[in-house]
């Protein structure tokens, strides 16, 4: 028997068990938020389905928390935008330049996605603390999660700017007299468009998310979707808290489905971006 038939029947073997290690991966994943979601919509957890359904728990919530929603995804969106005017030129100079300063920079950068939360969030709080107009702004939350998130960006962006044919794009571009802006938003950033996508992405999931750090940095007037939820689940029964749940993904994936949608049609039009690692 040759070494390729073995190889392809090889392969025939181990398709099936990768495939149920994977389906029993997704469920051991997906199971607990599935039991949230059916104490959020049972009369009484304690008694289960046989309580019958409810829907007065998520109108509860809603009429409760509804604003903390809206306040995460305007959050997520607004780091986002920063995200994309500062991380963006940022990782096309990091990917230009090979100093040795550079190269320190980038890795000053990523320190705050080492460091715990807390402690970013504290390091916040004492350096622009005094500032009690900005402390008890919404825009203090934005700083601390830009300050998480931009990494990301940078990452998945610079790697993308550092494909050879890009410079010599940028080369072409110049030699025909096109100024650093127009080729910047005319040649670089489309050629690098699913990247900046999935930066994006990222940035909005981990913003959307983000506890610990908003925990630290937020006050009643700008208590977020996490921070709400972490609240119902310690002081109020468990339905409520399930129900908090079940509001955070009706509000946060249709957007996160949207996102994905456009960067798969931002990639079948300007073509797959390179690797996002270094």
């Amino acid at each position: 028997m040759s070494r390729g038939t073995t190889r392809a029947q090889r392969g025939r073997v181990d398709a099936p068990v990768l495939l149920a290690i994977t389906v029993l991966v997704t469920l051991f994943t997906v199971l607990p938020m599935l039991v949230s979601i059916t104490a959020g919509l049972s009369n009484n957890f304690s008694r289960g389905l046989s309580s019958g359904l409810t829907t007065r728990w998520i109108e509860e919530v809603w009429s409760l928390y509804g604003a903390t929603a809206w306040r995460s995804v305007l959050l997520a969106l607004a780091c986002v935008v920063v995200g994309l005017l500062v991380g963006v030129p940022c990782a096309w100079a990091l990917a230009r330049s090979r100093s040795r300063m550079a190269r320190l920079f980038e890795e000053l950068l990523t320190l705050p996605v080492a460091v715990p939360g807390l402690a970013t969030a504290l390091a916040l709080i004492l350096a622009y603390g005094q500032l009690r107009g900005f402390r008890q702004s919404f825009a203090f939350i934005l700083v601390g999660h830009v300050v998480f998130t931009l990494p990301f960006m940078v990452r998945t962006v610079s790697a993308a700017f550092e494909r050879d044919d890009l410079q010599s794009l940028d080369e072409a571009a110049r030699s025909l007299g096109a100024s650093f802006l127009q080729r910047f938003l005319g040649v670089l950033v489309p050629a690098v468009a699913p990247s900046i996508v999935a930066g994006s992405l990222m940035v909005f999931t981990l913003s959307v998310g983000e506890f610990n750090l908003t925990w630290m940095l937020h006050t009643p007037l700008t208590r977020t979707l996490p921070v709400g939820l972490a609240d119902s689940y310690a002081s109020m029964r468990i339905e409520i808290g399930s129900a908090y749940t079940l509001v955070f993904f009706i509000v946060i994936l249709p957007m996160l489905w949207g996102m994905q949608a456009l960067a798969r049609w931002i990639e079948n039009t300007h073509g797959s971006s390179p690797g996002t690692t270094r």
